[in-house]
């Protein structure tokens, strides 16, 4: 028996877990949603505003040695961290008010770190990027953010509703909310800097999950047309299991590209592979017990996917 056959004959029954399911996932949303309103997000630059300094020592630096040297020379609430080795650190400064500007606040805290390492015998620092965003950008990013996943999920509804059928369309939203909840409280939960980078790693997220939930919305209907007997639900996981080697493919090839940019890419994307890792996760998992099992608890049945009798003079629909 061939490899293909043995995929093709499995039988998992994944929608019989489908109340567990639920109800593992709802209480994970509850504490997404409780992390999100209590702790909130470590907001990146690029929505709080303010400047970021990179800089290389010639030595390895100890945070705890900058952030005294920024206190002292009163930059109280600088957010000093590691970047990539004990070398490289990364500096946020939050707006401040007053005269200097981003570039002299810049080349005064240079100014000041430099004197502090060669009186340390650190050696010389490089100042590598220096960049700045004001508290009105970082505003209109975090508003824009929103609107874009909100489009994004109102227009998924509409072409899911147009293409299949509403139920299937309430299920793929659904499933769709379910995952961008997730990975969003998942920075939340663990306070990860949430920057523009892994915004747009969410908005991929939406794409790769509606694609994984079309290819089995549209084996769901292709079966429904050729399967004669069994109930939704035998239909509906007999798709299911139809597309799994599909699924383990698609989704092994692209996690290990993903976990590859997450351990050697450097800090800069982070935060979006770890988003885009975490997103095929729950999308992979969402499009069995999200999408399907809400349009089988709509009542979704063979009627509302079997083609409608051609009118004489009009073609039948043979979209796959």
């Amino acid at each position: 028996m061939s490899h293909t056959q043995i995929l093709k004959e499995q039988s998992i029954d994944f929608l019989g877990k489908r109340r567990i399911a639920a109800i593992a996932s709802a209480v994970i949303l509850c504490i997404c949603l409780l992390s999100m309103f209590v702790r909130g997000f470590d907001l990146g630059l690029d929505f709080t505003g303010g400047t970021l300094i990179e800089l290389g020592y010639e030595n390895p630096v100890e945070v705890a040695d900058i952030n005294a040297t920024l206190a002292d020379n009163g930059f109280d609430g600088a957010l000093v961290q590691n970047f990539g080795s004990r070398q490289d650190i990364l500096i946020r400064l939050a707006p401040q008010v007053g005269e200097q500007t981003s570039a002299q606040m810049s080349d005064t805290v240079f100014r000041q770190l430099s004197a502090a390492a060669a009186d340390a015998g650190l050696g010389a620092v490089d100042l590598r990027r220096v960049e700045f965003v004001g508290p009105q950008v970082g505003e209109e990013l975090r508003e824009q953010g929103g609107l874009a996943v909100l489009f994004a999920l109102i227009g998924i509804l509409i072409y899911v509703a147009l293409r299949f059928e509403w139920r299937f369309a309430v299920g793929a939203v659904a499933a769709l909310i379910h995952d961008v909840l997730f990975t969003v409280g998942i920075f939340s939960i663990f306070q990860i800097e949430f920057d523009l980078t892994v915004l747009a790693a969410v908005l991929a997220v939406i794409g790769y999950s509606l694609n994984d939930t079309i290819v089995v919305f549209d084996r769901v209907r292709e079966n429904f047309r050729k399967i004669r007997k069994g109930t939704v639900t035998d239909v509906t996981n007999r798709s299911i299991n139809q597309t799994l080697s599909r699924t383990i493919i698609t989704s092994g090839t692209t996690l290990l590209v993903l976990f590859a940019l997450y351990l050697f890419g450097g800090e800069v994307v982070s935060g979006f592979s770890l988003a885009l890792i975490i997103g095929v996760f729950v999308g992979t998992y969402s499009t069995i017990y999200i999408a399907t099992a809400i349009a089988i608890w709509l009542g979704i049945s063979r009627a509302d996917l079997m083609p409608n009798a051609p009118k004489e003079g009009e073609v039948l629909d043979t979209r796959p």
